[in-house]
């Protein structure tokens, strides 16, 4: 689970624009740019190369 206070200051390093954090996958979504960032022991990977196309 992504703390509310980080997700509401996340956003897709590719847009700038919000994420939303998807908890049956456990990765944080960005719908603009289509890809899904992992989160990897409680810490967001906001790495365009380790983000995965939806």
């Amino acid at each position: 689970m992504i703390d509310p206070w980080l997700l509401e200051r996340l956003v897709c390093p590719a847009t700038r624009t919000p994420l939303r954090y998807d908890d049956t996958a456990g990765e944080l979504i960005s719908d603009e740019a289509r890809l899904a960032y992992p989160v990897r022991d409680g810490v967001p990977v906001l790495l365009i190369e380790a983000a995965r196309p939806l």
